[in-house]
């Protein structure tokens, strides 16, 4: 008896996985721990793990060998058999092959040329003897109303080849007839229960309406070849592993675009693409993995839940995470660590239970949730990320790692988000409407610069992080916040400034300069008015040399800069307003002539960290009050702000005012 169920929605891979080296990449990896899976107890072993991050690194080739018989196509030489489909039957020239009531069933290893139109029934594989299978794909229109058009039951390895040149067509109907109430399967237009690899140079399009477009219970290898998917559900699914060599691939689904499911093998359950061109339109995410997710190549389109503007709308709530109370500001999928997420609540770009890596590879990604979402780590070490995103734009649970490529988030809810970030190469640029970079989510949290160019754009605290911030090399550049309620940098520990140029201008309410054991000099200036966005600020010495000049893309009233050009009992000028003839990136002018502006204040620097108003250098302001103070390091006066006001809502954070007046002692206009 047939069950009657309503749709909602090569050979054996040779894989070799450095489980000693990549433990981060053989397994999930749990909330504190690093990629080296160890848990740091300090910050500066924290930072050694970011270092060390920076090391993971996945090749394809690590993972997946494209054997022989997955790339052969020419099929002239195997003695085929051929497969003339015509209608609601077939004609068959040679064994091992049988047409019955519709349909095509394959009884021998062997290859199987088919052509032709079957307007209602399938090709079933069924070898008992496991041999090798080979569906020469040479022009067909292959319908079933009730079950899988293609349907690989049982063979050792199954190839479909595309024949060069051809258009081929495979459908379903909406509702499907399965053998008993005990199994669900098949549950694709094309299902295969045994290994599958997709090659040729021909078109396949797969109108998949009862469920997923392409499946595989084993591993599914995509070599080459034109495959356009529309799926009721997902859209390219392999158990084990989905590899792409190559290809040009088009998916629409309701669900997931590319899916790995095998959550019980840590050697299996991922996604490994070399290269290709992807345009994937996908309800849930675009690309996901039980496992990890690795991009060695390719360019891709992808919209997820219907782009950003779909996003979670989120209001910023005060909590324990920062100074005065931290930050906190998130949804119920702001700092998660997934272990099962419905399908309905997950529109991620890339989405990976263990670690992602790109390598190289051209992203533009229009997500409703998180662009790049990991409850592992993160690594960036090459290739172009084009991002807008509805909620995070990468997010790891553990480690993110940028050593190289371009990063460029045009809009997120935070930008950069994990435990421990490190930045030592590449270009990254971020707008978020709340914060810019946030290290959170474990116990030793940590954001390390070492190198690249970060520039951000932030409404919410600029760099943040619930532990410290340390920077020795690299440029950054950080516009924002306005509000008084954010930072422009935000840090719980210390912020240790030892190398690199660091330009952040913003609101004046949280300000947070580097910590004064820092051994690179910094600069902290307060306005006495909110500066207009554009407005430079500029910074040379006694002599005409020019140390920065830096347009903070947003108003602001303090700036903090810090570079190795600074000298111990050197002599500064700050100018504000004027022009540069400079080349400018995001606000930064690294050449260029300045000119036309407004002698500020002149000083000296004596100390590691120096505070300024228009009056010069002010006195040196204590910041031991509490979470976010730097651990008396040059960090925030205790309730008052470096231009002398109090902080926002007047209360200090134990409890009383600046000058000691009760909590409802506050200013009336709120400063």
């Amino acid at each position: 008896m047939k069950k009657l169920i309503t749709g909602s929605k090569l050979s054996k891979l040779s894989m070799v996985f450095m489980c000693a080296a990549l433990i981060a990449a053989c397994g999930n990896t749990s909330e504190g721990q690093t990629v080296e899976a160890t848990t740091a107890t300090t910050t500066e072993q924290s930072a050694a793990v970011a270092v060390d991050g920076q090391q993971v690194s996945m090749k394809l080739s690590d993972l997946v060998t494209f054997d022989e018989d997955d790339q052969a196509t020419d099929w002239s030489t195997e003695n085929p058999v051929l497969i003339t489909l015509n209608g609601t039957n077939a004609s068959i020239e040679g064994s091992g092959a049988e047409a019955k009531d519709g349909s095509v069933t394959i009884t021998a290893a062997g290859t199987y040329v088919l052509s032709g139109k079957l307007s209602e029934g399938q090709v079933v594989v069924d070898v008992q003897d496991e041999g090798n299978v080979r569906l020469v794909l040479n022009g067909v229109d292959i319908h079933d109303s009730d079950s899988a058009p293609i349907y690989i039951k049982e063979a050792k390895n199954a190839m479909i080849t595309l024949q060069e040149g051809t258009e081929n067509v495979v459908t379903d109907g909406k509702i499907y007839v399965l053998a008993d109430a005990s199994t669900d399967e098949p549950n694709a237009a094309i299902f295969s229960k045994s290994d599958l690899t997709i090659n040729g140079t021909g078109k396949l399009s797969v109108l998949a309406n009862y469920n997923n477009g392409i499946t595989s219970k084993d591993d599914l290898k995509i070599i080459e070849g034109t495959i356009d998917v529309q799926a009721a559900d997902d859209g390219i699914l392999g158990r084990d592993m989905v590899a792409v060599a190559d290809g040009n691939i088009t998916i629409v689904s309701a669900g997931d675009g590319i899916k790995a499911t095998n959550d019980t093998d840590a050697a299996k359950g991922f996604v490994a693409i070399a290269g290709g061109t992807f345009d994937v339109k996908a309800g849930a995410d675009g690309i996901q993995a039980a496992t990890s997710v690795l991009i060695d190549g390719g360019t891709y389109t992808m919209v997820t839940g219907g782009g950003n503007q779909n996003g979670e709308v989120k209001v910023e709530e005060r909590g324990q995470g920062g100074p005065w109370g931290g930050d906190t500001a998130q949804s119920s999928t702001d700092t998660e660590i997934e272990t099962e997420v419905t399908e309905s609540q997950s529109a991620k770009g890339v989405k990976a239970t263990g670690n992602i890596v790109f390598n190289n590879g051209t992203f533009t990604i229009d997500s409703a949730d998180d662009a790049i979402h990991s409850n592992g780590s993160v690594v960036v070490s090459g290739g172009e990320l084009g991002i807008a995103s509805g909620d995070d734009g990468l997010h790891a649970g553990t480690s993110l790692t940028i050593s190289g490529g371009k990063v460029d988030i045009t809009k997120s809810y935070e930008g950069i988000e994990g435990s421990v970030i490190t930045i030592s190469g590449g270009e990254t640029h971020v707008v978020a409407s709340d914060d810019g970079t946030n290290a959170a989510g474990g116990t030793n949290n940590l954001l390390n610069i070492t190198g690249g160019y970060l520039t951000v754009n932030s409404l919410g605290d600029g760099l943040d992080a619930n532990g410290s911030l340390s920077m020795s090399g690299g440029t950054v550049v950080v516009s924002g916040p306005t509000g008084s309620g954010n930072g422009t940098l935000d840090y719980d520990g210390t912020f240790e400034m030892t190398g690199g140029t660091l330009a952040a201008a913003g609101s004046s309410g949280m300000a947070q300069a580097p910590s004064d054991t820092s051994s690179q000099f910094s600069i902290l200036m307060s306005f006495p008015q909110t500066q207009k966005a554009g407005t430079l600020v500029h910074l040379e010495d006694s002599e005409g040399n020019n140390i920065m000049t830096f347009a903070p893309a947003k108003d602001y009233q303090t700036v903090v800069i810090s570079s190795p050009d600074l000298k111990m009992d050197g002599s500064y000028i700050l100018y504000s307003g004027g022009t540069s003839t400079g080349s400018e990136v995001s606000g930064y002018y690294a050449d260029g002539e300045y000119s036309g502006g407004t002698k500020v204040t002149e000083f000296e620097i004596t100390k590691s960290v120096t505070w300024l108003n228009e009056s010069g250098v002010t006195t040196e302001v204590s910041n031991n009050f509490g979470p976010g103070g730097g651990g008396g390091g040059g960090g925030r006066a205790k309730g008052v702000r470096p231009d002398g006001g109090v902080r926002p809502d007047g209360v200090m954070p134990d409890g009383v005012t600046p000058d000691g007046a009760a909590p409802d002692a506050v200013d009336p206009d709120g400063v």
